[in-house]
């Protein structure tokens, strides 16, 4: 009996992490389940709604591959994650209802991930742990905590909510996953050899194998999700400096069983340095090209100045968030022009570099929270610094908030690490206060944000309340009230659009999508067109190169127009088109829709193909584009050319994802068309 009582509460302790972390996760389910109710959002329609790659007739590996590599969101096209929303429409449709609930199933796989890596690194870190029952049993208490903090915190809703991002969540299960397989590794490297020298060698180079494996197949495959993935060996060297420091384990009975590993260190030469120096090497001379630039409001060195106030916000945002902070649109953010414009600048680059030093100096006394600290920096090496991406975005972060957590967590459930057992119990009350307030914070704020998502309409009046100076939020707002009207004139959302419309066409730096609204609209519902609406539009697209929603803006118009739904002055149409097209390096995209406007509305054949042609040679490896200038031939009857561009069309029918397309073509081109046809875009 006496041995039943230790052995029972043994169990009991082992189980409890696991408890806890099946609370945890129902918990965290309970409070996203309202946002699952919601609708497409923002990004969620070029990329799902409006794509229709991922939304396959049949499960053919022809459809498949052509879902994969349908993502018009990146020129690494991120076949994995468009792969798993064309799985989600041939189960459920085109039902963002099941999307949300597989982006929360695969956030609370990550929260699990996020438990064991904290594990293994708390057991680790802590000494004790490795000899004491005890003290391995209150690690996974600890990594519960952070496991469960973690899936809670509203920086991350996005990475659950908003569909298209689970590009971000998913791409992070094989960051999580390469990490643990990379402690895994370590540990078998490490092993104490407990019968002869040669089972010690297989061993370790058994451990040596999984980390290079977990390694390269994690990055690998994250990468297929989205570019983020790439940061994994960063991830890795940031954990082996910290945490083992570069050790190998050799005989020991040597003086030097604690020597550096050089194996590892080739392994970084060989997986990061050289990687990060070719990878330099491809991208500055386009970062160096101002025109590069062109299409932003920021230049590199005012974006390098920004990026230090926005991740020393998102610190802020992760731990102590607030409804105006976490408001989704961030296109009002003021760019900093210099150390002192705004004023925060220099406190912001002077707290990185602050944080920056602290990691190697915390390492060996607190190395959880120096790696914590390292995991957060390097998260934001990729999206903070040189390349022209937007400045801010919340699910930047989810990766970066398991770094902070790793980082705070610990000394809020155990308190800083100090000598002496009556230092270790003092300020517990505070500790506990903080950590329960904290944890209620999180828990509150997601839960009313996702009770949000659920409603397109008050997810619009909610972000517009929050960022009231925002183009896109006050856009949305607008946008949002045009669908509930349903194109009534006498709907009472009809009257409420236009306020929000105007006030985001009257706003610094916004697109032309608001104008565009007040146009479309209008047009819809037969009534009268300002002819403010155009000049400021047209006044837009003279001013500065085209941004992605200043052409998703004029491609809305060119279909209304096509689909005959909206009676749109040519004219004006060509003098936005003119405009936008003034500016060097059009993007295939906006080609592309001029020649649809061009073929389609104007009747301009010889335009609609000059136009069509100019979009292949600027994008020359989309499918799409090339389709449609065939057609385009066909149905002028230049076979020959057609025949020409059909061959190129050939070489992109990768996995015969392409059959379909072609096989119409050949169909149209036996029949020798003796008219115009009129031509859509697939």
């Amino acid at each position: 009996m006496m041995l039943r009582q230790p052995l029972q509460s043994t169990l009991q302790h082992r189980w409890l992490p696991w408890v806890l972390l099946i609370l945890g996760g129902m918990l965290t389910t309970a409070i996203y389940w309202p946002g699952l109710s919601g609708t497409f959002f923002f990004d969620d329609n070029p990329n799902i709604v409006d794509n229709k790659g991922v939304q396959p007739a049949n499960a053919s590996l022809a459809s498949l591959i052509n879902a994969a590599l349908s993502s018009p969101s990146s020129d690494f096209k991120r076949p994995l994650a468009s792969l798993s929303f064309a799985v989600n429409f041939l189960f459920t449709g085109l039902d963002p209802y099941w999307m949300k609930l597989t982006n929360l199933v695969i956030h609370l796989l990550n929260g699990c991930l996020v438990f064991l890596l904290a594990r293994s690194l708390i057991v680790l870190t802590d000494k004790a742990a490795t000899q004491n029952t005890r003290h391995r049993q209150n690690a996974g208490f600890i990594a519960t905590v952070i496991a469960f903090s973690w899936m809670l915190l509203p920086i991350n809703l996005t990475s659950v909510l908003y569909v298209v991002q689970r590009m971000e969540s998913l791409a992070n299960v094989f960051v999580l996953l390469g990490l643990l397989g990379y402690v895994v590794g370590r540990k078998h490297m490490l092993a104490k050899a407990d019968q002869t020298q040669h089972g010690m060698r297989r061993s370790d180079l058994a451990g040596l194998g999984i980390c290079a494996f977990s390694l390269a197949l994690f990055t690998l495959t994250g990468l297929l999700a989205k570019e983020t993935a790439v940061m994994l060996p960063l991830y890795a060297f940031m954990l082996e400096w910290i945490v083992f420091g570069f050790r190998r384990q050799t005989d020991t009975a040597s003086h030097d069983s604690q020597s550096k590993d050089w194996r590892l260190i080739c392994l970084y030469l060989v997986g990061l340095l050289i990687p990060l120096i070719a990878g330099l090497a491809w991208l500055l001379p386009n970062v160096l090209r101002p025109e590069n630039w062109a299409a932003r409001n920021f230049t590199l060195s005012t974006r390098l100045l920004s990026e230090a106030r926005i991740v020393v916000d998102y610190i802020a945002w992760i731990l102590v968030p607030t409804p105006d902070a976490l408001s989704f649109y961030h296109d009002n953010f003021i760019v900093s022009t210099g150390l002192w414009y705004p004023w925060t600048t220099l406190p912001s680059i002077l707290i990185l570099i602050t944080l920056a030093v602290s990691v190697p100096m915390l390492r060996r006394r607190w190395p959880l929270a120096s790696l914590g600290l390292a995991l957060f920096l390097s998260c934001h090496v990729l999206t903070a610094t040189i390349l022209p991406l937007e400045l801010v975005y919340e699910h930047r972060n989810y990766f970066a908030s398991f770094g902070l957590m790793l980082a705070v967590v610990p000394v809020l459930v155990t308190g800083i690490p100090c000598t002496t057992s009556q230092s270790r119990q003092s300020f517990i009350l505070a500790r506990s206060t903080t950590l329960i307030t904290l944890l209620m914070l999180w828990s509150f704020e997601t839960a009313i944000t996702a009770a949000a998502w659920g409603s397109p309409l008050k997810l619009a009046e909610t972000l517009a309340a929050r960022a009231p100076d925002s183009p896109r939020a006050e856009y949305e707002l607008g946008r949002t009230y045009i669908i509930y009207s349903q194109y009534d004139p006498h709907s009472p959302f009809t009257a409420m659009a236009y306020a929000p419309l105007e006030r985001a066409a009257a706003l610094p730096d916004s697109s032309i999508l608001p104008q565009q609204a007040l146009i479309f609209m209008n047009s819809r519902m037969h009534l009268p067109l300002k002819d403010a609406w155009w000049n400021s539009m047209i006044a837009k697209l003279k001013s500065r190169p085209l941004g992605v929603q200043d052409e998703s803006a004029l491609g809305a118009l060119t279909g209304c127009a096509r689909d005959h739904d909206c009676n749109l002055p040519p004219n004006r149409m060509i003098d936005a088109y003119l405009a936008a097209l003034s500016h060097p390096n059009p993007s295939a995209r906006l080609l592309s829709m001029y020649a649809d406007y061009a073929w389609n509305v104007l009747d301009d054949d010889v335009l609609g193909l000059r136009m069509a042609e100019a979009t292949v040679k600027a994008a020359p490896s989309e499918p799409a584009y090339r389709i449609t200038l065939i057609r385009m031939l066909i149905a002028n009857g230049e076979l020959g050319q057609a025949s020409h561009q059909l061959d190129a069309l050939q070489e992109l029918n990768l996995g015969g994802r392409l059959n379909n397309d072609i096989d119409q073509l050949e169909h149209a081109m036996q029949k020798a068309p003796t008219s115009n046809e009129t031509v859509n875009h697939l």
